[in-house]
């Protein structure tokens, strides 16, 4: 049966955006056709977590309704090589935990991270949403693989709107950060465009 995955932000002992990922989960067992879900707030209360600190509590389950839990410290990691990856017909509509094919794909690249390409959009990187920065507004491509919970918080915030990015015009931003549960759109390490070693008309554009 196929294991799904929430990793969700536990910062001095209060979870972060606990509604949005509350839905995904009942949307997961909804479109599978089965009844019910699980509570996540009550998962959480049952931990009796009571450190301080920024942790990420790691819950997979399946569609029986089991589940584990690990709660991890987590420190917001510092990336120094990207590189765009194309794969026209991966999907992660859901949050599987089954996650071979991005290990495979970041394998086959050359640098720490991978920013994937469908169809000649960008959409996300391994763990993260995408955003892009034009002069101080800040973009998330529409075309995304995962609609994820801080990113679909940071739009109904109006901090951020949705853009077609693509590699014809991803050169017209300057910056990019990334973005996901445990990592806010106040917190992420903000990199410049030329991070990415293979950005189209460099020498090794793609070249995997």
């Amino acid at each position: 049966m196929s294991q799904f995955i929430e990793s969700i932000k536990v910062e001095d002992q209060e979870m972060f955006l606990l509604e949005f990922h509350q839905k995904r989960v009942n949307d997961t067992f909804s479109h599978f056709g089965k009844e019910g879900s699980i509570d996540l707030e009550k998962i959480f209360k049952n931990l009796n977590h009571d450190e301080d600190g920024l942790y990420k509590l790691r819950l997979t389950y399946d569609l029986d309704k089991k589940f584990r839990t690990m709660m991890i410290p987590y420190a917001i990691p510092e990336i120094q090589s990207f590189q765009l990856v194309e794969n026209n017909i991966y999907d992660y509509s859901f949050k599987f935990e089954d996650r071979k094919e991005l290990e495979k794909m970041k394998m086959k690249s050359k640098s720490e991270e991978i920013i994937i390409v469908k169809n000649n959009h960008i959409t996300d990187t391994s763990f993260s949403n995408l955003l892009f920065q034009k002069g101080k507004e800040w973009f998330t491509p529409s075309t995304y693989l995962l609609n994820g919970v801080q990113r679909q918080n940071l739009l109904k915030k109006k901090k951020i709107k949705e853009a077609e990015i693509t590699l014809q015009n991803i050169k017209e931003y300057s910056h990019f950060q990334l973005i996901n549960a445990l990592n806010d759109f106040d917190d992420m390490f903000i990199y410049p465009i030329h991070k990415i070693t293979n950005l189209p008309g460099n020498d090794d554009y793609l070249d995997l």
